[in-house]
């Protein structure tokens, strides 16, 4: 006897229609396929996508047969519409540590109200406070782009890689949070938002309008992201106060698993079709002049020298210098990430290293900067 038949013979009194006459399908009470009995065990975090990455359940497909919003595993219906979705492919979208990150997203969310000690927020020298006003409208501003970027890809997406979206919903969350909780900064001390210019807007622009998912995410997540990353990372040097230290530690910690998303999604694509390295290069080779573009533009230069000095009075002997070696660390991670990613730029990009002071022998060997 079938599994189906057998299974249903425990109930041989089930109506055929309901009460209203509608034909009735009991199909659902045999279970599918050899998964009923497999039961997940939470570990000592509770039950996590990893726990339940069991049987069939675990296992991704690198092409799916639907393109349905059904959950992976179930038993899906030949009748069930067609979504449309354009990426799907496993390497379309996929990372390694996609399910892990995830996890860690929604146990370290914070709230940009709560959070921060706005309370301590002391009054600053009109240059610092300009200053800290002036990074904080820029970054206000270049954080969005990383969730409007994903909730544009994120529908296109095949549900079948489930734990991919479900991250890409956090790293939404996260930057709607920055974008947030230095809007609030820039107000909070009766600065007020500053300058906004249009290196940022060409920048933000290069990432939204690139061709392909895996295009923006080297321009997002290696280039845009990554650099974001270590300006926080040298929050304690940047920060004027306890309240701004706090929000780059916070802010930090999410920045570094969607750049750890990124790079293992490229890394991912590489490997299972080379061929996409070319795709990547190209909007590299666009995206790297217009982050030096704003890298250099003379607002967000000079506010991150001011607050690197400690004031405007110091900014020639100490900012400089100090916000030199910071972009030369941005660089040198950035270029340290693309290695990881396996799409090395160090003979590609145009970018002037060595005048820079970058080390390729040193990112050649693998030496790890972020």
């Amino acid at each position: 006897m079938p599994i189906a038949e057998e299974a249903l013979a425990q109930f041989p009194n089930l109506p055929d229609t309901s009460p209203a006459g509608a034909s009735l399908d009991w199909g659902w009470l045999a279970g599918h396929r050899s998964e009923w009995g497999i039961q997940p065990k939470p570990g000592p975090r509770g039950l996590t996508m990893m726990d339940i990455a069991v049987g069939t359940y675990g296992d991704v497909p690198e092409h799916p047969r639907h393109r349905a919003m059904a959950a992976r595993g179930a038993d899906i219906a030949e009748d069930t519409p067609d979504m449309g979705y354009i990426l799907n492919s496993k390497t379309d979208v996929w990372s390694s540590n996609v399910s892990e990150l995830y996890e860690e997203a929604v146990a370290r969310q914070w709230s940009a109200t709560r959070d921060i000690p706005w309370n301590q927020l002391e009054e600053l020298p009109s240059d610092l406070e300009h200053a800290m006003c002036q990074l904080c409208t820029t970054l206000s501003e270049i954080e969005m782009i990383a969730s409007d970027l994903p909730a544009k890809w994120m529908w296109r997406m095949n549900h079948e890689f489930i734990e991919a979206k479900m991250f890409l919903c956090t790293q939404i969350m996260d930057e709607a949070r920055h974008s947030e909780v230095f809007r609030k900064r820039a107000l909070a001390n009766g600065g007020g938002l500053l300058k906004s210019r249009g290196a940022t807007e060409n920048l933000l622009r290069t990432i939204i309008e690139a061709k392909t998912y895996t295009q923006a995410t080297a321009l997002l997540h290696l280039l845009g992201e990554g650099f974001i990353l270590d300006l926080f990372r040298q929050g304690e040097a940047i920060a004027p106060t306890e309240v701004e230290k706090r929000i780059f530690r916070m802010t930090m910690q999410d920045e570094a698993r969607h750049v750890a998303y990124g790079t293992m999604h490229i890394r991912h694509a590489v490997d299972n079709d080379p061929d996409v390295a070319d795709e990547i290069h190209e909007a590299l080779d666009h995206g790297e002049g217009a982050l030096v573009a704003l890298g250099s533009a003379p607002d967000m230069s000079t506010a991150i020298a001011v607050l690197l000095a400690g004031g405007a009075e110091n900014v020639e002997e100490i900012g400089f210098p100090l916000q030199q070696r910071l972009a030369r660390n941005q660089f040198t991670s950035y270029l340290a990430r693309c290695e990881r990613a396996g799409v090395s730029r160090l003979d590609r990009t145009t970018l002037p290293l060595e005048a820079m002071g970058i080390d390729l022998e040193q990112i050649r060997k693998g030496a790890s900067f972020s």
